[in-house]
């Protein structure tokens, strides 16, 4: 695979608002190659495969990596915030460039995860397929690596948009067919509170290590009556640890904060959070949850039946 160009210092404005962000609005020349998202905001369609724009400049100086695809991509956001040193996901991009591993996840004590980077690589299996049926109208794939789930929605003639920190991610989501913006979930997004489904697949709700965080962030991005699909470690566990990238070949990634949560874990920490289990199942070892968010913070309660306007 070709390595994709680094981005330069591109001049970006704001982020768009969330009353022209919503998935559907177009406008300008870039309508036709990005059907369903606003130009100019960093989003990557398979015709702009080789240019990556917008904040992709930033997340390629200060992006971090998930336990799926977005700990291999994703907590630049956490590293940001904590004022860090930037952090340059060498490990990851070349494994996605190569489409193979090895790739691991290893804490301070030695620990390592393996990542099946050559699952994220592949098309969907039975297991993805469980997750693609339960999702309907405009769909965001948050941590979304090479755009595997991403692909397959917008063949299937679903609105889909994934994002990553990490520009290579983003660059073989376009190849694949997809389309990809280089953020993190904890940056401003285009169609905020007009998802209609929400995606933390290959262990992703792992990303800044902080499950209730990410929940929160989550139900702000859905549309009334969204719902998230999230998967959960294949062994009970609930953790927060700092981890590092390694390729097993001495090539290590700065540390970043992850999570790694088990499906009682994640459904304890979701009706924490407000959150209601729609359902759960396992396929081919892999735990998943749907979840309704609650009522959000603000919102009016319904007044009781009977009562006066």
């Amino acid at each position: 695979m070709t390595t994709p160009p680094t981005p330069g210092p591109t001049a970006t404005s704001g982020p768009p608002s969330r009353a022209t962000a919503a998935p559907g609005a177009v406008s300008g020349s870039e309508s036709r190659a990005v059907p369903g998202f606003l130009p100019g905001s960093g989003v990557v369609s398979a015709s702009r495969a080789g240019a990556v724009s917008g904040p992709a400049s930033r997340a390629a100086a200060g992006s971090v990596p998930a336990s799926g695809s977005e700990a291999a991509s994703g907590s630049a956001h956490a590293a940001r915030a904590a004022g860090g040193p930037a952090w340059r996901a060498d490990p990851y991009a070349l494994a996605l460039r190569a489409g193979r591993g090895p790739l691991f996840l290893r804490r301070p004590d030695g620990w390592l995860l393996p990542l099946d980077v050559e699952r994220w690589c592949a098309g969907t299996d039975a297991a993805d397929e469980s997750v693609l049926a339960r999702c309907h109208g405009a769909v965001l794939d948050i941590g979304c690596g090479p755009g595997r789930l991403v692909a397959a929605l917008a063949g299937r003639g679903h609105r889909a948009l994934g994002i990553d920190v990490t520009p290579a991610a983003v660059t073989r989501t376009a190849r694949r067919g997809g389309t990809a913006l280089c953020r993190s979930v904890f940056d401003p997004l285009p169609g905020e509170r007009r998802w209609d489904t929400a995606l933390l697949i290959d262990g992703n709700i792992g990303i800044g290590g902080d499950p209730a965080a990410l929940l929160e962030r989550t139900a702000d991005l859905l549309a009334p009556g969204g719902r998230l699909v999230a998967e959960a470690a294949p062994v009970e566990v609930d953790e927060r640890c700092e981890v590092r990238l390694d390729d097993g070949r001495g090539t290590l990634g700065a540390p970043f904060p992850w999570a790694r949560v088990g499906l009682r874990a994640l459904l304890g920490h979701a009706e924490a959070a407000g959150w209601r289990t729609v359902r759960s199942w396992t396929l081919a070892g892999r735990p998943f949850a749907e979840l309704a968010p609650g009522p959000r913070r603000g919102a009016a309660a319904p007044a009781p039946a009977g009562a006066a306007p």
